[in-house]
């Protein structure tokens, strides 16, 4: 607990003086006025929240469709090919992020008492009434969410555009892709014969050569879709929220091959768990006394001691992704004396938005 004039005093020593916040008696009240309008009010003061640590987690997965070709029960007997005879999609994991947030911690509810004693003039808060600030303007903590911005797709290519005219009048998709075959072995010979500089038409230059075999490449590719079937890819980036409170593993979020993402009890999906780990850098409370005396300058100001925690992601075999993310819900809760806002010497407190510490102090004249 910081209550002791000791403390004080050493916080008073180590402050840095600013010019006066407001001048007269008239801004004062202004001030005031403004602060409490600004938020709901108690009748003995102001209520806030501390906050808590959140991982949000953004989970991307590939989804890949597989659509077999038209031709895909002749792909053995003409290009030597085994291939899917039927549709089918598969997902897979291919990365996580995670990115810590504040929200109010609704066990961390307190009331700032605010008497003509005390010198504060304004009480920052953000919308969910976590404190961010005393006579002193504060924002809350910024929350990116990732944007995925997919990739331009390339025009698939239509095979029918690359059938002869002699394949397109085959009486049977056997003739037709007995027809197709032998085409895509020509496409390949003519690479061949350019590749070697035997061809009966040779480029003028580099460029030229570059050109026709990235053109032959394009009709192999779309006539042997008709064989090997095609496979189209999309990725999803899903939002996780998950607040560690204590140590331990548990179920992070389930991933099925052929379902994709699915709910944590479906035992479809392949389990993917979440371990937390304090590393307790903030020491234990001393046990309050039994017969402790009221204390005159506690005004109801606390703020949070946030601990280290690991935050380990992985499906039990492999490690996904590590993170080290200061929690106040693993530490503890420190009161603030009275006494940093007298008449004649008051305080500006900033908070860390994530954690509820302490982040700037800085001593305020008073008029």
């Amino acid at each position: 607990m910081i209550t002791t004039k000791s403390f004080n005093s050493r916080l008073f020593a180590n402050l840095h003086t600013n010019t006066p916040l407001c001048k007269g008696v008239g801004s004062i009240l202004t001030a005031l006025l403004l602060s409490l309008s600004a938020s709901a009010q108690s009748v003995n003061g102001t209520s806030y929240y501390l906050p808590k640590a959140v991982a949000r987690f953004t989970v991307k997965v590939e989804k890949s469709q597989y659509t077999p070709g038209k031709f895909a029960q002749f792909a053995r007997l003409y290009l030597k090919k085994n291939v899917e005879q039927e549709s089918k999609t598969i997902y897979r994991l291919i990365g996580i992020e995670m990115m810590p947030i504040a929200v109010a911690d609704t066990a961390k509810h307190f009331t700032l008492n605010l008497d003509k004693k005390r010198s504060i003039f304004k009480v920052s808060r953000a919308n969910n009434g976590q404190l961010l600030a005393i006579n002193a303007e504060a924002k809350p903590a910024e929350t990116i969410t990732p944007i995925f911005t997919p990739a331009p797709k390339p025009k698939p290519i239509n095979p029918k555009d690359l059938m002869s005219e002699d394949i397109l009048n085959a009486g049977s998709n056997a003739k037709m892709a007995e027809l197709t075959a032998r085409e895509i072995y020509d496409i390949r010979d003519s690479r061949n014969q350019l590749s070697r500089g035997e061809a009966d038409f040779m480029p003028q230059d580099g460029a030229q050569l570059r050109m026709m075999l990235a053109n032959l490449d394009r009709q192999e590719q779309g006539l042997a879709q008709l064989f090997e079937g095609r496979v189209e890819k999309d990725t999803t980036w899903t939002t996780i929220d998950y607040t560690p409170t204590a140590e331990g593993q548990e179920v992070l979020f389930r991933l099925s091959k052929h379902l994709g993402l699915v709910d944590n009890d479906d035992l479809a999906g392949v389990p993917y768990y979440i371990n937390v780990k304090d590393n307790h850098t903030v020491a234990a409370p001393d046990p309050a006394p039994e017969n402790k005396k009221e204390d005159k300058n506690d005004i109801g100001l606390r703020v949070s001691q946030p601990s280290k925690i690991t935050i380990t992601v992985g499906n039990g075999v492999q490690t996904i992704g590590t993170y080290e993310v200061s929690a106040p819900q693993f530490g503890t809760v420190e009161s603030l004396s009275g006494d940093l806002f007298g008449k004649k010497q008051s305080s500006k407190i900033i908070l860390d938005p994530l954690t509820g510490s302490v982040k700037t102090i800085e001593a305020m004249p008073v008029d």
